[in-house]
């Protein structure tokens, strides 16, 4: 399986902010993980509050712990909200099943980890995820 490379997740970074730009949204932080929840690359945009860090890094990390989308885990907690409570404190607070947070898969389909972004509403921190993992080369996970 391969793995992650910083230089992936700086291009990740660099064109998510590019596209968060040209949407002309609130600054962002973007957090990239590896597949083991680890931090391999984050960013906070001039501008963006203090908080921008830590719910990309929820959303992020939500979704490579899960193996699904943030928006996916979103839907799932509608239904049955005090699993997703207690998955939160199990986490120690860093799981945030809120629309933002993307899968990020190799060729063959294998999680390579995930990028979160906060600033925006849910489908703009998506949307920006999911052009700057495609600049990457890689493909974005973002299904319900």
């Amino acid at each position: 399986m391969s793995s992650l490379t910083l230089k992936q997740a700086n291009t990740v970074i660099e064109k998510a902010l590019a596209r968060a730009r040209a949407m002309k949204i609130k600054p962002l932080a973007v957090v990239v993980l590896d597949d083991a929840g680890h931090v391999k690359a984050a960013q906070r945009e001039d501008g963006a509050s203090m908080f921008r860090f830590d719910v990309a890094l929820g959303k992020a990390w939500a979704s490579v712990a899960m193996g699904v989308s943030s928006r996916a885990l979103l839907k799932r907690a509608k239904d049955n909200p005090n699993f997703f409570v207690a998955l939160a404190a199990t986490a120690k607070g860093k799981f945030l099943p809120q629309t933002g947070g993307v899968l990020i898969r190799n060729e063959k389909g294998e999680i390579l980890g995930a990028a979160g972004a906060s600033g925006g509403t849910g489908e703009e921190d998506e949307e920006a995820c999911v052009s700057g993992i495609q600049a990457a080369g890689l493909t974005a996970d973002a299904a319900a």
